[in-house]
């Protein structure tokens, strides 16, 4: 077991066996290399991608497909060797999520960049997507219509 500071979740102990490892580190966060996924709750559809050497380092993810249905993207080939990735069924994909202001009903997802985790090894890589139709702020939920004006 391996003891990891946080600031969200204090002191915890985790298996090593469940360290997910970037090899490159996360764009912006290159020395960051070690990571353990933290479900927000057991119903959640959201989970934290917590540095296991930065106590202040935690980045909010959700599986992109119970969002956006039809989310496709091509693994290139460097990314699927540097991952190990054998077949379809060891990838685990993940988005990074932001709240702005924490307005939780503003919550965007960042499909430009998903999180590709090899759930055999737990070797991962944020993986930039280039000439992509995604952006990096796709809302989760629909922008409700502002009070005193009609939907339309």
């Amino acid at each position: 077991m391996k003891k990891v500071d946080t600031v969200r979740f204090g002191t915890i102990e985790i298996d090593e066996k469940t360290l997910v490892h970037f090899g490159q580190g996360i764009p912006a966060f290159e020395d960051e290399h070690e990571f353990v996924i933290i479900p927000y709750d057991e119903e959640s559809p959201y989970v934290f991608l917590q540095s296991t050497t930065t106590p202040d380092l935690a980045f909010l993810m959700t599986v992109p497909y119970l969002f956006f249905k039809d989310y496709e993207f091509e693994i290139d080939d460097e990314t699927v060797k540097k991952l190990g990735l054998e077949s379809p069924d060891d990838v685990v994909v993940y988005v990074l999520l932001t709240i702005p202001q924490g307005r939780i009903e503003d919550m965007t997802a960042n499909l430009m960049a998903p999180v590709i985790i090899n759930q055999k090894t737990l070797a991962a890589k944020q993986l930039v997507l280039e000439k992509s139709p995604y952006t990096t702020k796709h809302r989760l939920f629909e922008k409700k219509a502002e009070a005193g004006k009609e939907a339309r």
